[in-house]
């Protein structure tokens, strides 16, 4: 009933909200990825997207979509695997920042190292910054990492959310003291946008709670230290949007390859592509 090409293409939209990006990644035309999602909304029966000439945003339905779409293409994936798919080894670096600690990438690990079991797997968890210099100093082969601001399009985009400030609920800024804040140290990605995002704006900050670890800012928030900047889809349970306080913008997570793509980052990459609706939400 439901073509896996026009699945894909329907998943690669719900990550990148972007009909025109979702085109890009799959090297179609943006009239192929309308025309699958069309077909696969007549298929349904439902409408699937809200989108108008600014904005796509998953319905209901779309949501419910998700979880179908993913499991039938990991069994087309597996068969294909298991009856034409080489047997893939040697060793694979591969670092995911630490926005992904809480969200369900242990899920796709474990599915690719399920189907790759010769392949030695070694995970680096870091902040994007640090994974993007681990890279180009070649000592990382496959990278999942914010995309280090406007204009840098390297990589494959996974998905793009929006960035807001969070913090415990009933925390209130007050406008005129220092805005506490709960960061990573440098060189972390999402540090420099809230620093930049104040500073244009005039307003005065202070730091509140460095932590490398996003348990610990997590933890900062939770006991009410201050605000922190964060993924809007992957907002930690205990903790919540705070207004009153500058926008921050959007961020895009993207794959990075380093050197010559293998075998084992392609087929890895692949695995993170696919699911990458897991990775846009916690566990």
């Amino acid at each position: 009933m439901y073509d896996p090409v026009q699945l894909r293409t329907f998943l690669t939209v719900a990550q990148t909200l972007s009909f025109t990006q979702a085109a890009g990644r799959l090297g179609v035309r943006q009239s192929t990825v309308s025309q699958h999602v069309r077909r696969l909304e007549e298929a349904t029966g439902r409408p699937l997207f809200f989108r108008d000439t600014h904005s796509v945003e998953l319905t209901e339905d779309g949501e419910a979509l998700l979880g179908f779409a993913r499991t039938i293409l990991e069994a087309h994936e597996r068969a294909a695997a298991f009856f034409t798919g080489p047997r893939l080894r040697g060793r694979l670096r591969f670092g995911a920042s630490e926005d992904f600690v809480l969200t369900r990438l242990p899920e796709v690990l474990e599915g690719f190292r399920h189907e790759h079991p010769e392949v030695d797997l070694e995970l680096s968890v870091e902040l994007s910054g640090v994974l993007h210099e681990r890279l180009d100093a070649g000592r990382l082969d496959l990278v999942l990492a914010k995309r280090r601001g406007p204009g840098d399009e390297r990589g494959r985009l996974v998905w793009r959310d929006r960035m807001v400030w969070i913090g415990a609920e009933g925390l209130r800024v007050d406008p005129e003291r220092p805005v506490p804040l709960i960061v990573f140290p440098p060189p972390g990605i999402t540090r420099a946008r809230a620093l930049e995002v104040l500073e244009r704006e005039g307003r005065a900050w202070r730091i509140a709670c460095t932590s490398g670890s996003l348990s610990g800012l997590i933890a900062a928030a939770r006991a009410g230290l201050g605000v922190m900047a964060h993924t809007r889809g992957l907002i930690p349970p205990g903790l919540v949007r705070v207004g009153g306080l500058p926008e921050l913008g959007p961020v895009e997570f993207a794959l990075l390859q380093g050197g010559r793509p293998t075998p084992a980052s392609e087929a890895l990459a692949a695995a993170v592509l696919s699911g990458g609706d897991r990775l846009s939400r916690p566990a």
